[in-house]
């Protein structure tokens, strides 16, 4: 199947939807699924020093037999020297460059935002990634990026679904004025953890208008917005599901003003969470439900 792609400010793109190595996988071994991922026809991985698991995934792309030019690679600084840390996440994954280097956390750089990004960019202009960006970035955060120098973050990977789209308008407004690519990861979040709200009937009329299922509807909703899809899943059913969204014909303007409409009416806060760090916090317009798995 073929996935879109997305271009980003420094010349180069990224495809559309890529296959995440972390959550259920983190400090776990991902060959396995990550392989599959491969098979199915992903051809994005991200990935991250702080999932613990680099190497596995390393070692499912080299024995996938892929050409590494069909390959998009992201993975993310966890901390340390700059260089050293994406050295060494080079090294694990088996690869002399990626295609993406991310900030994984504005935490791991705040004692030096014009050191680190200098460093990223340098890491750049040395040919061990093609591009560089962040992630969990605010607006404030991104400020302070733009102002160290030249080189934009290319991406700004953040936690994006309908429930909390409305608090990012600021974000994806800032975004937008300088050409930074958002990508989305728990974007399926209203399916998988914090279910039973206003967005449930709005998904399954939309879902049987396309024939689709709801989670690919969510897909087509964040993609609708220009952002960049990071799933996950351990079961292989689920990777033709969300493969297939390329295939899926467009939400219509009133389809996904619906979704915007129900996310807003059943905002959560996702401060608010239960030990698994799942937000549980609803609206008054929300029913309450219980936390259940997709």
């Amino acid at each position: 199947m073929s996935i879109h792609t997305v271009a980003l400010n420094d010349g180069s793109t990224i495809p559309a939807i890529a296959f995440g190595t972390g959550t259920i996988f983190r400090q776990k071994d991902a060959a396995e699924q990550v392989a599959r991922a491969l098979e199915s026809g992903f051809r994005h991985i991200d990935a991250a020093a702080l999932y613990e698991n680099e190497e596995s995934v390393g070692a499912a792309i080299r024995e996938s037999g892929i050409e590494r030019s069909e390959l998009f690679i992201t993975t993310k600084y966890g901390g340390g020297d700059v260089r050293s840390s994406i050295e060494c996440s080079l090294r694990k994954l088996g690869v002399q460059a990626v295609d993406l280097y991310l900030v994984h956390l504005p935490q791991l750089i705040e004692d030096d935002f014009e050191g680190a990004w200098a460093e990223l960019a340098k890491v750049k202009e040395d040919g061990l990634t093609r591009s560089i960006g962040v992630s969990n970035f605010s607006v404030e955060h991104l400020r302070k990026i733009m102002q160290t120098g030249k080189t934009k973050p290319a991406v700004n990977q953040i936690r994006l679904h309908p429930y909390n789209y409305a608090s990012y308008r600021e974000l994806f407004a800032y975004a937008a004025e300088h050409a930074i690519v958002i990508e989305a990861f728990g974007s399926l979040a209203p399916l998988t953890s914090i279910p039973d709200g206003p967005l449930d009937s709005v998904l399954h009329t939309i879902a049987a208008r396309v024939n689709a299922t709801p989670a690919q509807v969510i897909f087509k909703w964040a993609l609708s917005k220009g952002v960049v899809v990071v799933t996950t899943t351990s079961q292989a059913a689920r990777l033709a599901e969300y493969l297939a969204v390329a295939q899926l014909d467009d939400l219509t303007n009133e389809e996904i003003a619906a979704i915007d409409d129900a996310g807003l009416r059943g905002a959560c806060d996702e401060n608010v969470t239960d030990p698994r760090g799942v937000p549980v916090k609803r609206s008054a317009n929300w029913p309450t439900g219980r936390i259940s798995e997709h």
